[in-house]
């Protein structure tokens, strides 16, 4: 068989691998020729054993510390065990019993899901677990009120199909009275609820072209609220919810003061693993990231295992955990999955209340 990294290994060599990658995983100690012929179930000798493994770490998939007879896995030996090397299965019953308990059934804000979310996945997998948050003007909009202010401002209320509601205070060239503000709101309503803002500015400009000249009152006044409210997503841009950083303090492999610094410096800066996480978030579906193939320095002693979540059709962002590459891979996968598939019917049932 070749791997996409192109090394062929025949059923043997494949075998020490997984075993080796196994036991690895379980302990983070090496792992000697001997302990491979009695975890292998093959019959071959010491002597074949070490051979195969000289030729695993020529291959670059395991190596030796300086201290020790015995192999670890590299980042591309876990690559190739985690391609093609174990099955994964679904995510035992009990397990999604849990997660769908745990994650809040009713009506409940996205920030205050994905909050959640972040929490159950570092409670379930011991790792950090984080979530991106998606920009507000991402959810449909369900209902927009204006309430008059002086001084030609305006208070605009808006509710999203996701309940967060958003007030903003606009400024208007000139005053609008009660009975207009309310017109506006009612157009907007009855014609735009359901739709993203970024949809509803570009039906409205669609709109004012089609009138040309003869804009009357009432859509000119729209058009102006309109225009006003729904400016900038705010000063929120993309985000991210980091929950349980602390429980990576307890792996022995992360537990050097400098890594540790640098990791819990990406938590608090963001930008970094912003960047990763809404890279995963573009290619639906899973994504895997072991040590330094996240290409971020302060990842380099982890692995990132993500998931893309969304609603009616879109993908709005990923979920994931962060934890040692020395991980349960065939546990946390399911787990990710499975909390991304439920949070993606979560917010599809929000959708769907509109």
């Amino acid at each position: 068989m070749t791997n996409r990294h192109g090394h062929d290994l025949d059923a043997r060599a494949r075998n020490l691998l997984r075993t080796l990658i196994a036991q690895y995983l379980i302990d983070g100690e090496p792992v000697g020729s001997r302990t491979l012929s009695r975890s292998s179930g093959l019959d071959v000798s010491a002597a074949t054993i070490r051979n195969i493994m000289a030729d695993l770490e020529e291959a670059g998939l395991v190596a030796s510390p300086h201290t020790s007879a015995g192999r670890v896995p590299t980042p591309r030996g876990l690559r190739l065990f985690v391609d093609s090397l174990i099955e994964l299965q679904p995510l035992p019953q009990a397990e999604m019993a849990r997660l769908q308990r745990e994650l809040p059934p009713g009506p409940t804000t996205t920030r205050d899901l994905l909050g959640n979310v972040s929490t159950l996945l570092s409670a379930m997998t011991r790792f950090a677990g984080v979530v991106t948050v998606p920009r507000q003007a991402d959810f449909p909009l369900r209902h927009i009120d204006f309430v008059s202010l002086p001084d030609a401002r305006v208070l605009v209320i808006l509710v999203f199909s996701d309940n967060q509601v958003q007030n903003r205070i606009v400024q208007l060239a000139k005053p609008l009275d009660a009975g207009e503000l309310e017109r506006a709101a009612n157009y907007l309503n009855n014609h735009f609820a359901g739709f993203r803002i970024h949809d509803i500015r570009a039906h409205l400009l669609a709109e004012v072209r089609k009138a040309g000249s003869e804009l009357n009152r009432l859509l000119a006044s729209t058009v102006e609220l309109a225009t006003a409210s729904f400016g900038p997503d705010g000063p929120s841009g993309p985000d991210m919810l980091v929950s349980g950083q602390t429980n990576l303090m307890g792996y022995a492999e992360l537990a050097d003061m400098q890594r540790m610094r640098e990791l819990f410096e990406a938590f608090q800066q963001k930008n970094e693993l912003l960047q990763l996480m809404e890279v995963c978030a573009r290619a639906p579906g899973m994504r895997l990231f072991i040590g330094e193939e996240s290409g971020f320095t302060a990842l380099d002693g982890c692995s990132v295992v993500t998931a893309s979540y969304g609603a009616q059709g879109r993908v709005l962002g990923a979920v994931g955990v962060i934890g040692p590459t020395r991980m349960a891979y065939e546990r946390v996968i399911p787990v990710v999955q499975a909390t991304a598939g439920l949070l993606s019917d979560a917010l599809n049932r929000a959708a769907t209340t509109l």
